[in-house]
């Protein structure tokens, strides 16, 4: 019978380059997060470039040249470059920013009386041509009486962009928009919002700043408001709350925008699933993809369930109606107006 360690001293190595190029192949995803985490870092453009450089060489070099027991080791080593890089990056309250991001909204709490301060109510001429505008307002969060969710697609489908507006007696609302904070001449790239290239805000404002900038001016963005069937009022009250709290933690201390786990829907499920029935406050995919989100909610029984849900979603479209309103003193009453679910009653809850 031949022996079995001769047969195995006669059988071939595998070829070097077969080994280096399964190590290159499932580092891979690492060494590119780490040249985008370095290409877009918020250090000085020298100091990102430098260890860019310095990254790459060190991770090129032990694939191509370092001994097979020590490339995994020598890449590890190298990816610590932009790890420890991208942990150390501060977020900032003092950049040149955008006007529209210019003032961070933060609040002052008397018992239920709840005054914020720079609520962004924007003069629209175009999208991009606006006379920026941030007013002080006062609440009384006893005579809060409604919570809406807005959903805005701008053709991705699975993608929309969402804001909750709470209303409170007298057609008063005041809507929160969770944004990146950009700085002149920067644009948001989903990409780069996995990368700390933003930072974050819960932008404050006027629907007639917040609503009609994508209904009347971008183009393409198609909004869906909704009444939110809020367990209890109590509930409202502690998630109107939750917001006011957060704007002032953001206010005190800027904190980093992230595309997947800090954006619009995924802030405002967080601050809303505190305080939701039994059964609502769990996580689902929808949440990811957001653009499902309205339907999910229907499926939940959280927005309005009379009408067939693609019935709904086409009437719940407001884009024409606030095109034909545009300035009206009672935009928000009117976008409203006749939309299912509206007239939805709230328990007390005390």
């Amino acid at each position: 019978m031949p022996n079995k360690r001769i047969l195995a001293a006669g059988r071939p190595n595998p070829p070097h380059w077969i080994f280096r190029l399964l190590c290159m192949m499932l580092l891979l995803p690492f060494f590119v997060w780490g040249v985008f985490a370095l290409w877009w870092g918020s250090w000085p453009q020298w100091v990102c470039l430098s260890l860019l450089g310095v990254y790459v060489l060190i991770h090129v070099g032990a694939i191509v040249f370092s001994p097979k027991r020590f490339l995994i080791v020598f890449c590890f080593l190298a990816f610590l470059i932009p790890l420890i890089s991208f942990l150390l990056m501060q977020p900032s309250h003092d950049r040149n920013w955008q006007p529209d991001v210019a003032q961070m909204p933060y609040a002052d709490i008397s018992g239920s009386t709840i005054v914020v301060h720079n609520i962004r109510n924007c003069d629209y001429i175009t999208e991009t041509d606006y006379v920026p505008r941030y007013e002080t307002r006062t609440y009384d969060i006893s005579k809060l009486k409604s919570v809406d969710i807005m959903l805005t697609d701008w053709g991705l489908k699975y993608i929309a962009h969402t804001m909750i507006s709470f209303g409170f007696d007298g057609d008063q609302y005041l809507c929160f928009s969770i944004e990146t904070r950009k700085e002149v001449g920067e644009t948001y790239s989903a990409v780069k919002g996995f990368f700390r290239q933003y930072e974050l805000i819960y932008i404050a404002g006027d629907e007639k700043d917040l609503v009609r900038l994508r209904t009347n001016f971008r183009v393409g963005e198609d909004v869906y408001l909704y009444r939110l069937r809020v367990a209890s009022m109590d509930n409202a009250r502690k998630f109107f709350m939750e917001y006011i709290n957060r704007i002032n933690q953001l206010y005190q201390h800027p904190e980093w925008y992230n595309a997947l786990t800090e954006n619009c829907m995924t802030g405002a499920f967080r601050l809303a699933r505190k305080h939701a029935a039994p059964g609502r406050g769990k996580w689902h995919w929808s949440i990811i993809l957001n653009g499902f989100a309205d339907r999910h909610a229907y499926e939940n029984k959280t927005i309005d369930t009379s009408l067939p849900f693609e019935e709904l979603k086409k009437t719940s479209k407001i884009n024409s109606k606030a095109l034909s309103l545009d300035h009206t003193a009672d935009f928000s009453y009117e976008i409203r107006r006749g939309l299912p679910g509206m007239q939805f009653k709230y328990m007390k809850g005390e």
